[in-house]
């Protein structure tokens, strides 16, 4: 058994979240540990128990370097099997145990009671609500729907991170009980939509396959009866460090075009789909000045995701995820309420992006050079190199094969994927924000929810914004009502804006309904 190959990058995101984070601490702690994932025939026969084995072991493998797979009666040894092959597609040197004799924590599907004398959650779903317990099992639907099924995984695997890592945590208190609806975020099942029914998404939009977007793809690849053109946008290519948090990436997609692998993953959906490995503003340019139905939106940046407002759609889901929680928010454009760009309106004077990865390499200084390389695209020289590898206090031969690159690309493997923080053992810490995989996880499946909700017609939540904290206890109030800015400063305050979306749209503020029974 070993940790993974990217093990680098997940610690960069736990030394965010934890404190006095050392780097050889967090590894020694991580390969004591025997995580079990223990489930009966019950939960690996329906879709809901299959949907939230499959995001578990998706969610386990990328941190645990041993993991035990626990069929609890002879009818679930196959699906033991295939689980196996999954988390190994991860993390090839993944310990497997069929055992949870040492487990030292444990993960429950199904309704059988283990005899394990660990820390034990038993994690399952009914529908659009996800359970997790700690005392009694809680079962499958039989449901086909993956929303609640997919929570469920990500708050067992947010318990597993809070025990194990519980001394240095603030407030890491363990969930007792959950059961939280996601079709309206309350925690009872009353009100829940429909559970058997046929959805066409229109002519709906992806931007952004990164982590978040990999969930909402994995929730939208189980979700059946789907119909419609979906439209996925994002230039980039699958790296090693990706692994850390891209739930769909195994060690066979490293290299892979992002848009190439949603359009495989949606393969077996009746969805049509199309893959533009473009940058937004490039394919808004292509497609010229077309209505956006619907547009979800699991984009990094503020300034991304003021690009994407800027091109008027009609409705937007936007998911996010920050240090120590994560959301959705849902923005019409000529309602009244908050758009997406008002969530994201910049306060005071803030840094450019070349005065920020300066700072990052330790060369405050050549941010101007730092300027003409991000713009020209152009190989960043050996002295240049040089330069950072001095400020780091690294060893040039290190980072001498970044020489000639791309500085985003030096940039994005050096600094964020963890590389600099594994040479100087933790103590150059990662400005940027890596969620864990289980926080990227929820909020990509919230939005893919959300997409699906807004196509059915379903009524929307009456508050812009729905925010988790997945390091802490479940809260009693997730719903974070957010106001239209109020300096006027928002385009949706601009009269040209506002015409511009008439002229698309018409003064119609209802969802278009694509719903039909299943």
């Amino acid at each position: 058994m070993a940790l993974a190959n990217f093990i680098d990058r997940a610690a960069t995101a736990a030394s965010q979240v934890l404190a006095d984070f050392h780097l050889a601490d967090f590894k020694a702690a991580l390969e004591k540990q025997v995580v079990a994932i223990a489930f009966d025939e019950q939960a690996a026969s329906c879709a809901e128990g299959q949907a939230t084995l499959d995001l578990a072991v998706r969610l386990l493998a990328r941190l645990y370097p041993v993991l035990a797979i626990v069929p609890l009666d002879s009818s679930a040894n196959s699906q033991a099997k295939a689980l196996e092959r999954l988390a190994k597609s991860i993390n090839p040197k993944v310990g497997i145990r069929r055992s949870g004799k040492s487990a030292t924590v444990c993960l429950v599907a199904g309704t059988t009671r283990p005899s394990l004398q660990c820390t034990t959650f038993f994690m399952g779903s009914d529908g659009w609500t996800a359970k997790l317990s700690r005392h009694d099992p809680v079962g499958s639907g039989s449901s086909l729907l993956p929303y609640g099924a997919g929570a469920a995984s990500c708050f067992g695997a947010a318990n597993v991170f809070r025990t194990i890592f519980a001394a240095q945590l603030t407030g890491a208190e363990l969930d007792e009980n959950i059961e939280l609806s996601l079709y309206s975020y309350n925690k009872t099942k009353a009100g829940d939509g429909p559970l058997d029914l046929s959805v066409d998404l229109g002519e709906a939009h992806l931007v952004g396959l990164g982590a978040i977007g990999h969930g909402s793809l994995w929730a939208l690849a189980r979700q059946s009866g789907l119909a419609g053109r979906l439209h996925i946008i994002d230039h980039e290519a699958v790296e090693l460090s990706n692994l850390q948090r891209y739930v769909l990436a195994g060690q066979a997609e490293i290299g892979m075009s992002k848009a190439e692998l949603a359009t495989t993953t949606l393969r077996s959906t009746a969805l049509k789909v199309e893959a533009h490995p473009l940058k937004w503003a490039e394919y808004i340019a292509r497609r010229g000045n077309w209505v956006f139905d619907r547009v979800g939106v699991a984009l990094d940046t503020a300034a991304d995701r003021l690009a994407v407002q800027g091109a008027l759609p009609r409705w937007i889901a936007n998911a996010w995820t920050q240090e120590y929680d994560l959301g959705i928010s849902r923005h019409g454009f000529d309602d009244g309420k908050a758009c997406l760009c008002c969530m994201y309106m910049p306060s005071g004077k803030s840094k450019d992006e070349h005065h920020l990865i300066a700072e990052e390499f330790g060369i405050s200084e050549a941010h101007e050079e730092v300027k003409t390389l991000l713009q020209t695209n152009a190989g960043v020289p050996t002295d240049f190199v040089v330069r950072v590898a001095t400020a780091m206090a690294v060893p040039f031969e290190s980072l001498a094969p970044f020489v000639g690159q791309p500085l985003r690309s030096f940039y994005q493997q050096a600094i964020c994927g963890g590389l600099v923080f594994q040479l100087s053992n933790g103590s150059r810490q990662v400005r940027t924000v890596v969620p864990m995989a289980f926080q990227s996880a929820l909020a990509g499946i919230m939005l893919a929810a959300e997409l699906f909700k807004h196509s059915a017609g379903f009524p929307m939540s009456p508050t812009t914004s729905t925010r988790i904290n997945l390091l802490r206890p479940l809260g009693s109030h997730l719903h974070d009502p957010k106001a239209k800015d109020s300096s006027g400063r928002c385009v949706c305050c601009d009269g040209d804006f506002i015409s511009a979306y008439r002229r698309k749209y018409g003064n119609s503020l209802e969802p278009l309904s694509n719903i039909s029974s299943g």
